[in-house]
């Protein structure tokens, strides 16, 4: 069975940084392309950052050049490092697996989701 489990989540002062974590079990990272989305109170969901399977990446515009998505094949984990941290950034996020980048990028599905990890950024 296929499972994904966020952390890191947490309140940081605006400016600051925060990793986020997503441990995958049940299929190995590698074979499946991954994203992170977020969902903040009263607006719609929004993909954030992308690996694809082939290692490519895909970041939305208002977060490149802050945030990096990584991930450890040998810990089978997806990573969110987010730094300069904005009050727009304020969000549930969740970690995300396709056998597809572009259904997630393009349409926002993913065939596995995570329970999600909420990211306070106050100023």
């Amino acid at each position: 069975q296929v499972q994904l489990k966020e952390s890191g989540g947490g309140s940081v002062q605006a400016g600051g940084s925060l990793r986020l974590s997503c441990v995958a079990s049940g299929y190995t990272v590698s074979r499946y392309s991954m994203g992170w989305f977020r969902q903040a109170p009263g607006k719609e969901r929004e993909g954030v950052a992308f690996i694809a399977s082939g290692g490519n990446v895909n970041y939305v515009d208002s977060v490149k050049g802050r945030f990096t998505v990584s991930q450890d094949k040998v810990k089978n984990t997806l990573y969110l490092q987010m730094n300069d941290l904005k009050p727009e950034d304020t969000a549930m996020y969740y970690c995300a697996a396709d056998s597809s980048v572009l259904r997630m990028v393009a349409g926002g599905k993913a065939d596995y989701w995570g329970q999600g990890t909420q990211v306070t950024v106050f100023s």
